[in-house]
């Protein structure tokens, strides 16, 4: 709601198509989380009151539905951009995604949302080079370790360190992890992705590019101590719209992970989403 109100605001809501998300289905969850795990979650989902996974990750009888619709919006986005019937999309979902690893349930996350969607991209569409850059404020673990193996996902991560979730996963040539320290402001942010994404991302060439757009990075939200504002998010945008142009005719699907004060939430996603329109 958040992000509409500022959508609204902003003057974009009429250029925009919006879509309800489906639910995933089995086999589209299953290509990057464990059958049993994928299970587990449908059995714990309770009919009343709450359910621990861990500390920070709690079920309510009305989660699974939400878990299930937030990884179905990624794989519906991913559909309509490489069916050429949008010319990119932006997924305002939650629960958030990219902590969820393939047989563990944490930070917030069940299922990985945007390894679901690039997966998709990869198995269902038969693209052979999908790139996925995370700027949320968290590493991405859960997207890390399902793809870690697999020289045909490059994921491009920026995040605090050291703070959750506390992985330190070494780099290869496919796993661009870029550690920043807490203060991190703007300029630090754009050196770190211009020297360290920008080239990854030319080499690597993706025939897509699937963004974690986690915006707890903002120097409003108290859940991290980096000093990052909306400019920031356009300009990544910008950057990552420049290399999906040269390289994705243009194929981008935004998938929204952290970001918790909401009126630094709704700007940031609204300065993210008129880049990606073109407005």
């Amino acid at each position: 709601m958040a992000i509409e109100d500022q959508l609204i605001a902003f003057g974009l809501m009429h250029f925009l198509q919006q879509h309800e998300a489906p639910l995933a289905t089995f086999e589209q969850l299953a290509r990057v989380h464990e059958p049993d795990y994928i299970k587990a979650i449908h059995a714990a989902s309770p009919k009343e009151g709450t359910v621990h996974l861990d500390q920070d990750t709690v079920m309510t009888p009305s989660t699974l539905q939400a878990a299930l619709r937030a990884a179905g919006a990624v794989v519906l986005a991913t559909d309509l951009v490489i069916e050429q019937k949008v010319a990119n999309a932006f997924c305002a979902i939650r629960p958030p995604g990219h902590h969820a690893e393939s047989a563990k349930a944490m930070g917030f996350s069940f299922f990985n949302n945007i390894a679901v969607g690039a997966a998709h991209a990869l198995q269902h569409h038969g693209l052979s080079r999908v790139a996925i850059a995370d700027f949320d404020v968290h590493q991405g673990n859960g997207t890390v370790e399902m793809f870690k193996d697999n020289p045909q996902v490059m994921v491009c991560s920026t995040y605090q360190h050291p703070f959750y979730p506390y992985h330190d996963v070494a780099s290869n040539e496919h796993i661009i992890n870029v550690p920043l320290p807490a203060g991190t402001d703007g300029a630090a942010f754009r050196e770190a992705v211009t020297q360290h994404w920008l080239p990854a991302l030319e080499k690597f060439q993706p025939e897509m590019i699937l963004i974690s757009a986690g915006f707890d990075a903002h120097r409003e939200d108290d859940m991290s101590h980096f000093k990052l504002v909306e400019a920031d998010y356009a300009w990544v945008t910008d950057q990552l719209m420049k290399v999906a142009d040269k390289y994705a005719q243009g194929r981008i699907v935004s998938v929204l992970e952290g970001g918790y004060e909401l009126h630094a939430l709704g700007r940031s996603a609204a300065a993210h989403i008129k880049v990606l329109s073109g407005l």
